[in-house]
């Protein structure tokens, strides 16, 4: 009985304890340096290697295998340029997109216009054939182009890309869309078995927050497997893909066909990162896209590609409830009263269980005289103890576990919103009022994580402690001071959703504390009566 009074404590204390660890947690590594261009020439020092991949692809084609070797290093030219009003795509003559430009003020990063590729690390659109010397051969001959500039104001446009290899012809036809997303058709003039990739992912995050990165691949089943950055062991094979991505915090390169199987296969290359490549034909269609994960973009492009949107473990949760967020949003029209409203809405959800929880604490604050007592009295006698702690619960319809309920339900549905305010590129740029401009920045005046940390020491001195441990005693007087110091330079988007979360809870508690009172005084009048 002893442990279960515990319970509730030690639950709130390892929610405490593991979301330090979860949002301080760093696993950002140091960029590469990224090479200047000079008069349209892209340098790069990656040794371009071809890895060994087995795909076991449709039952129509056979197994292809492409042996290790590698290119000598390379200078590789701008060749292509689509402009549009959001975005300039540069491609390279290796046939590949080499650089994405975005031009849109809210990614601009230290004043620039922000960039998604590394470009030192493997270009989307790069074909890699089974036989070592025709890639040796293709990864030093430049292709050619129809066109020297695309430009998307009037709609989209179409590029053709020759490349004269010794034993065939290499054509991409490209038709670049106003949305990001472009066609690709290849044509081979013979017979020959190639990959194509989406490259590595973009490289475009420049923040130290704990974010899933690397491939995705959804599968015609329907699951997705992702394989994060560090985690990439060997290589896998599906057969039956519907696309495959490469993306960071906010950015994706995606290659997709609904219409036909892709067989996809992946390969491991430098730090355990997944590089993606998807097995080609003679004559091969497919589609892809490149930029913002925007769930409105993706969706109007394909509704299956919003599930290129990823959260990391708490995906099922946190997709229904990014859902709701930009369901307020579409009524509010701002991106932070939104964040209030969802917050709102789950504290409303999730009241009938916090206020039994709430109302049992209080109970249980009024008999801690009486548990002390009985535990002196009975010290010797466990089991006697135990049973006069049930009677003294049952008599005064006290619950030492109904506080624990309400708290685990919110443990997933916290770390999900996380996730969502986290990764939903959407808030970057956006307003929400006054000095906060950007919901995807820290706060810059701070006033936002100081008002957070008032409203925990306020919340703590009105919720009833039953905490008898000096030790968890001082941890939660000291926690709205460590998580004011850890919320400074978040996200001003989180913090908003724990300030507004603490302000209910507040109100909540009120609510709760003044009908405890009158429960109190109505037992007592009836007692007297």
């Amino acid at each position: 009985m002893e442990q279960q009074q515990d319970l509730q404590k030690r639950l709130l204390l390892a929610l405490v304890l593991s979301f330090m660890v979860f949002v301080v947690f760093d696993m950002f590594m140091p960029k590469t340096a990224k090479p200047i261009e000079q008069n349209g020439t892209l340098t790069t020092t990656q040794e371009q290697q071809t890895p060994k991949i087995v795909n076991s692809s449709t039952p129509n084609t056979t197994k292809a295998t492409i042996q290790a070797s590698s290119a000598p290093v390379t200078t590789v030219k701008s060749l292509t340029t689509v402009k549009s009003d959001r975005f300039i795509y540069t491609i390279d003559d290796l046939g590949r997109i080499a650089q994405v430009t975005m031009l849109e003020y809210k990614y601009e990063y230290e004043g620039k216009k922000l960039e998604l590729l590394n470009s030192e690390w493997v270009k989307p659109l790069e074909i890699r054939f089974a036989d070592v010397n025709l890639n040796k051969e293709a990864l030093q001959t430049p292709y050619t182009s129809s066109l020297k500039t695309l430009d998307l104001s009037s709609g989209e446009k179409t590029v053709v890309l020759t490349q004269k290899l010794s034993t065939t012809t290499v054509t991409k036809k490209l038709t670049f869309y106003t949305d990001g997303h472009y066609d690709i058709n290849i044509e081979l003039s013979t017979p020959e078995q190639y990959f194509i990739t989406t490259g590595q992912r973009p490289d475009a995050d420049h923040t130290r927050y704990m974010v899933v990165q690397g491939s995705l691949i959804k599968k015609g089943s329907g699951v997705v497997e992702i394989i994060e950055d560090g985690d990439a062991e060997g290589s896998i094979s599906i057969p039956n893909a519907e696309f495959a991505a490469a993306f960071d915090r906010y950015f994706s390169s995606i290659l997709y066909n609904f219409e036909k199987p892709l067989s996809v296969s992946t390969l491991t290359v430098d730090e355990e990162n997944a590089l993606v490549f998807i097995q080609g034909e003679q004559s091969f269609a497919l589609h892809g896209y490149i930029g913002p994960k925007e769930s409105d973009i993706l969706n109007s492009i394909h509704p299956k590609l919003t599930d290129a949107i990823e959260y990391g473990w708490f995906t099922f949760i946190s997709k229904p409830l990014f859902k709701v967020l930009e369901w307020f949003h579409k009524i509010l029209s701002n991106w932070g009263w939104a964040i209030v409203a969802v917050t709102l809405l789950i504290k409303l959800l999730l009241f009938p269980l916090s206020y039994k929880g709430m109302l049992s604490m209080q109970k249980l604050k009024d008999l801690a005289p009486k548990m002390t007592e009985i535990k002196e009295k009975y010290k010797k006698d466990p089991q006697k103890m135990n049973a006069k702690m049930m009677e003294l619960y049952k008599k005064h319809g006290a619950n030492p576990m109904g506080g624990c309920l309400p708290m685990i339900l919110q443990i997933p549905i916290f770390f999900a919103l996380y996730r969502v305010l986290l990764n939903a590129v959407e808030l970057q740029g956006a307003e929400w009022m006054l000095w906060i401009t950007d919901l995807s920045l820290k706060d810059p005046l701070f006033i936002l994580p100081l008002l957070m940390g008032a409203t925990m020491w306020y919340q703590q001195k009105i919720t009833p402690n039953t905490m008898t441990d000096p030790m968890q005693q001082k941890i939660f007087q000291w926690l709205p001071v460590v998580m004011t110091v850890f919320f400074v330079t978040f996200p001003a988007g989180l913090v908003l959703y724990w300030l507004v979360n603490s302000l209910f809870t507040i109100a909540q508690q009120f609510v709760i504390n003044n009908a405890y009172q009158k429960q109190k005084l109505a037992n007592i009048e009836k007692i007297e009566k």
